[in-house]
């Protein structure tokens, strides 16, 4: 969840804030929480669309076989049949004709619903007279018939064949002594060997209710299965929600869910007390959200929008959960971050370049709700600046090419930039950037309209100065042109320091060196440095708020920080861990008024 927000998904984000704040949890039987996370769906915020095929596979020494059936409503597996053990592949295809063939995009066979010339399941089938109370006792009838067993609202049935049309069924029940020729409804699956005909299970629950299959017929310790190039802890359910292709979703406990998160949302060998804490963000995020993609079928997504997620990893030895990773989910495990009685929104993003900003100022946030998203000044993450390759950035655009990618949002057409207003929170974010045309019209922009600050400007974060210029101490406003030289209280300038004398502490005078050093309003001293039109204000600061006016023949960003601002930053929870804080603090820090507990 490294929320590289587009501002849309920011507006969709400032609802979410809107959700009540009782939360509920969800157990099985055996006193897991279940966390049901869309892997494949019809969401944008999925990066896998729907699917006409979804093909598993046990991961080799990991589990053998799939078991068949559906969740209930508290998320306990309800087994229907299953597979021997020596079925380690299957494919899951919506009960229309599918044909198997090479994709060339995705570099695998799979089953296609349009002719591939391969291999072929058809739709139209023909049922054994009768209904039966068990799988073993379906199954047994189907052995004798060489058909399959078929789940169909509520009651097994027994099945044959996979014909191609309906021509193609009534031959083949010429044959046979009984038998009606069916399909499914437009909501059915049937299961199948992957890279055969052979179907191994069919399944029609109409339209509420999704086939689960749950890996594994040996009660392996630890099962995990492949989808789609990453390993997967638990089950899987897969619902043609609309009568259309399948939504494809990870049904998993918790704490799985949760390294299958934090290692892939922060540096699998980061520090462990932020490793830690980004688990109780993770976890935190995960139960508020409970049924928040409900519609689709499940809880999350598991893209940044929500949180990354990706299992237990790919192929890669290098990517996906360490040892240490892991250590830091199992030793918080159960716990999370409380705001009172209420579970807080814990969000991140990678880095805030000194101080994160009021969900007011980014959302449109009640804070009367959210006080703890008031944002915080950061005085930790500078320290890791080095390894942080957001620490620092520039962007720079002539004045020309500025007023042409506005225009490509549809602003400032036919006129070009006068002036940039850009107004400073307290915490020395900037919360809008007016800007003034010269045939006397303005846009403004703030993170929460529709075309963003950051998206307009095309910058990391809404931390940053332009030219080089910063509020002036004590609030108020400044305003500079971007000539070249030396800013000189932030709203005037030196072209050089030719001429320029010097006056000592004890009144003597003398014409100043190449090295000149500045002592700001708060007692630092630095080196002063020439601007040349796009250089940053020694000195000057935007804490404490204000405006600032800049205008001229170009435009530099200078700014820190990568991210919508709100919430902890991953970075500075590295750098203070690294600095000797353990993760409570690190998450009470960044979400003041909050406490970590048990859920």
């Amino acid at each position: 969840m490294r929320k590289r927000f587009m501002q849309l998904a920011a507006v969709l984000l400032a609802a979410t804030l809107s959700i009540p704040t009782v939360w509920a949890g969800r157990t099985n039987d055996r006193g897991e929480t279940m966390i049901r996370v869309g892997l494949a769906s019809s969401s944008s915020h999925n990066s896998t669309g729907e699917l006409a095929c979804a093909q598993l596979q046990n991961n080799t020494g990991y589990g053998e076989g799939f078991r068949f059936g559906y969740y209930d409503s508290d998320m306990n597996f309800v087994e229907l049949g299953r597979t021997g053990r020596e079925v380690t592949q299957v494919a899951v295809l919506k009960t229309q004709n599918m044909y198997y063939g090479y994709d060339s995009s995705a570099g695998k066979y799979t089953y296609f619903d349009s002719d591939t010339g391969g291999l072929s399941v058809g739709c139209y089938h023909i049922q054994i007279p009768g209904s039966y109370m068990t799988y073993e006792d379906a199954a047994a009838d189907a052995e004798i018939y060489g058909g399959f067993v078929a789940w169909i609202g509520g009651e097994y049935q027994v099945r044959v064949g996979a014909y191609l049309s309906k021509e193609g069924a009534e031959g083949a029940l010429a044959s046979m002594s009984q038998g009606t020729i069916v399909g499914t409804s437009s909501y059915g699956v049937s299961v199948v060997e992957t890279g055969t005909d052979r179907i191994l299970f069919q399944f029609d629950g109409g339209k509420d209710q999704a086939l689960g299959i749950l890996p594994d017929v040996t009660e392996a310790e630890d099962a995990r299965t492949w989808f789609s190039g990453f390993k997967y802890r638990g089950g899987f359910t897969y619902q043609r929600l609309t009568g259309g292709n399948l939504t494809v979703v990870n049904v998993v406990e918790l704490e799985d869910y949760v390294k299958g998160v934090v290692c892939y949302e922060m540096g699998r060998e980061w520090p462990l007390e932020a490793l830690k804490a980004q688990a109780i963000c993770a976890r935190t995020y995960a139960l508020r959200r409970l049924n928040y993609h409900g519609s689709l079928g499940f809880d999350v997504c598991n893209t940044d929008y929500c949180q990354v997620y990706r299992g237990v990893g790919s192929g890669r030895t290098d990517y996906g959960p360490s040892d240490i990773s892991d250590q830091a989910v199992e030793e918080t495990a159960g716990e999370v971050l409380w705001y009172r009685d209420t579970l807080a929104d814990t969000f991140f993003s990678s880095s805030h370049g000194g101080a994160s900003e009021s969900a007011y100022y980014i959302w449109g946030t009640n804070m009367e709700n959210y006080p703890y998203l008031c944002g915080v000044e950061d005085p930790y993450e500078e320290t890791v600046a080095d390894k942080n390759s957001y620490s620092s950035w520039t962007v720079k655009y002539t004045a020309s090419e500025l007023s042409k990618r506005l225009q490509g949002y549809g602003y400032g057409t036919n006129t070009s930039i006068d002036r940039l207003e850009l107004t400073y929170s307290e915490l020395g974010n900037v919360i809008q950037v007016k800007v003034c045309y010269t045939n006397g019209q303005s846009n403004t922009f703030t993170p929460r309209t529709k075309v963003g600050i950051r998206s307009a400007f095309g910058v990391n974060s809404i931390r940053f100065t332009v030219n080089g210029q910063t509020v002036q101490a004590g609030g108020g406003s400044s305003s500079s042109s971007t000539g070249g030289g030396y800013a000189i209280n932030g709203s005037g300038s030196l072209a050089s320091l030719e001429g320029l004398y010097t006056i000592s502490g004890s009144g003597t005078t003398e014409q100043a060196g190449e090295e000149l050093y500045v002592i700001s309003g708060t007692g630092q001293t630095s080196k002063a440095e020439e601007s040349s039109g796009s250089g940053e204000t020694t000195g000057g600061t935007n804490q404490g708020g204000g405006t600032v006016t800049v205008s001229g023949s170009s435009y530099v960003f200078n700014g820190s920080g990568w991210g919508h601002q709100v919430g902890m930053s991953q970075y500075g929870a590295n750098a203070m861990a690294r600095l000797g804080f353990s993760y409570d603090e690190i998450v009470e820090f960044y979400f003041p008024g909050t406490q970590v507990g048990d859920y």
